[in-house]
């Protein structure tokens, strides 16, 4: 609760400081400026007293990340309440990187501890030339990147779009890289509520796919082109897919059984107020906005249909962008691909990863109707 504390301080504080500052053009120098500043725990002229420790918090590229979020109409005093003016959730699922995760109590936002702050500060200045030519994407939305230093500890936290509302049942959820290499589920994952699946069980769960239809399916695949070229350029991999279904016609059937017992809950979730924050905005933007595709009832998820014809809704996003160059820095001292050799290890080298991972989701994961 501490460190959920200082991270509501250390924001409340810089993005109030920013707002004094007048808006112009990022700089290439906005990119590498890290602002700090101290909290003792009995206040100072600059920050007000807090029951924690003493602790320091530091800004990383305030300006640019101003830049990102205005650019998602993310304004200032939504970013501030929805990050802190209610106590954040922290998630239980931490993942494969140990790290800590909170969501926002309006579901907006995800907070990550993470270790690799440095190499995402290294790539803003492509993310943001990025963003610039295309704010559709399915890459991660970065809003802020912090660190909060207390008892000789470094935490280092990013601020992202969250990319499955909580108001939105999933049934299925799935972690996707396009390769088979021991790409399966474990046991201690199966266990869990709301397992993560891999591309193994996906081929096993769902061997002809999801099904598109054409416009969304184009719209997909490049989309996923375009992020998995700037991945490429960035020498990025090891990235995945999460892909999280909602099965509509199961929803009706399970709200059927409930209805009987309780009263299930029937408020509209209310929209994400990030703009491409969500699935469908992410691949297709405002073109649509007006047009028979963007309906009400599906929540910022892509439509699609199983082998079966149920009705279901996508969620979708690139995750784990930044894991990846640690782990290809400890490869290049393995023999991995030595004895595994061949298309299946996940480790290779970004081409030919961007490469199976496009023809993995566009030929096996998602068909066209």
């Amino acid at each position: 609760s501490a460190l959920k504390g200082a991270i509501q301080l250390g924001i409340t504080h810089t993005v109030g400081s920013l707002s004094t500052k007048p808006e112009r053009d990022v700089l290439m120098q906005d990119f590498y400026v890290v602002e700090s500043i101290f909290f003792p725990s009995e206040g100072s002229n600059l920050t007000p007293a807090h029951h924690y420790n003493d602790f320091r918090f530091k800004t990383y590229a305030p300006v640019a990340f101003r830049y990102f979020r205005e650019l998602f109409g993310i304004r200032p005093d939504d970013y501030l309440y929805s990050l802190c003016s209610e106590p954040l959730i922290e998630l239980s699922n931490s993942g494969a990187s140990g790290s800590l995760f909170y969501v926002s109590s309006d579901d907006e936002f995800i907070i990550k501890t993470h270790k690799e702050a440095e190499f995402l500060q290294k790539l803003l200045p492509g993310y943001y030339m990025n963003l610039n030519q295309n704010p559709r994407t399915l890459l991660p939305k970065f809003y802020g990147l912090y660190c909060v230093q207390a008892g000789g500890k470094n935490i280092r936290i990013v601020v992202m779009n969250n990319l499955l509302p909580r108001s939105v049942k999933m049934h299925l959820k799935y972690d996707l890289k396009g390769s088979t290499y021991k790409r399966r589920a474990s046991q201690k994952e199966r266990e869990k509520v709301f397992p993560t699946y891999k591309d193994l069980d996906f081929m096993q769960d769902i061997p002809d796919g999801l099904f598109l239809d054409s416009d969304m399916y184009n719209a997909l695949c490049k989309t996923l082109q375009r992020d998995c070229l700037v991945l490429q350029s960035f020498k990025i991999m090891d990235y995945s897919l999460l892909v999280a279904i909602h099965n509509m016609d199961l929803a009706q059937r399970e709200h059927a059984m409930a209805d009987g017992t309780s009263q299930a809950d029937t408020r509209r979730p209310a929209a994400q107020k990030a703009l491409y924050s969500t699935a469908m905005e992410s691949i297709q933007g405002e073109a649509r906005r007006g047009g028979t595709i963007e309906t009400d009832d599906q929540m910022g998820g892509i439509p699609a249909r199983n082998a079966k014809g149920e009705r279901l809704l996508l969620y979708i996003g690139i995750i784990d962008v930044l894991q990846s160059y640690r782990f290809v820095k400890k490869l290049e001292h393995s023999w991995k691909a030595l004895v595994h050799d061949g298309d299946t290890v996940s480790v290779h080298r970004p081409s030919f990863y961007a490469e199976r991972f496009q023809r993995f989701m566009c030929n096996t994961a998602f068909k066209k109707i």
